[in-house]
């Protein structure tokens, strides 16, 4: 029997330079409001107009600005090197361990991916005055709209979720990776 493939959710999103880094943050904390199951405290940050949820936990604040951070010094990269339009992409999983059913496994237990969120990052550079205000309506409207397909799915895509089955502070380990399409072993030896 083949193993399902977890949902996976895409979310397109632009950014002039000066807010790339809080709107990804933003959806970030947006996505893990939903679905990080430990208990919070929950918070708000008002960004470009909009009132956004954010998780107050150290570690994945943390781990998201770190993330975020990375993007961005890889976009400057991308940037540089050519005047196409420069994208970015950063994933979310979530996993669940499972026990493994192999006899000849070393390890106990497996962490298999239950859902996974691919923000597709794209960097719009205004040369105007009136470009730049045309480019802050729309990065208010796309942030707003992905926010809001965010809610949608989570509240009604929820079949899916494992059974929480540890007592455990987070039951669901997660996993926030920048361009994953690019970091495998392939284009590291230049196969891709």
């Amino acid at each position: 029997m083949e193993p399902r493939r977890p949902p996976e959710y895409i979310l397109e999103v632009f950014a002039d330079p000066t807010c790339v880094k809080d709107v990804v943050k933003g959806i970030l904390h947006t996505i893990f409001f939903h679905r990080f199951f430990p208990s919070i405290r929950p918070r708000t940050w008002d960004l470009l107009d909009l009132t956004l949820p954010i998780v107050d936990d150290a570690e994945l604040e943390t781990l998201i600005d770190q993330r975020a951070a990375a993007l961005i010094r890889q976009i400057d990269t991308t940037s540089n090197l050519s005047s196409a339009s420069v994208r970015g992409q950063i994933t979310v999983q979530f996993f669940e361990k499972r026990r493994r059913k192999a006899w000849f496994s070393t390890k106990a237990e497996e962490e298999v991916c239950w859902e996974m969120w691919t923000l597709d990052v794209t960097l719009a550079t205004p040369r105007t005055e009136s470009e730049r205000l045309k480019v802050r309506k729309a990065m208010e409207m796309m942030l707003q709209m992905t926010a809001m397909k965010i809610i949608s799915i989570v509240n009604r895509d929820k079949d899916h979720i494992p059974p929480i089955t540890t007592s455990e502070s987070n039951p669901f380990p997660y996993q926030i990776a920048i361009n994953p399409k690019l970091d495998g072993w392939g284009t590291r030896i230049g196969i891709f």
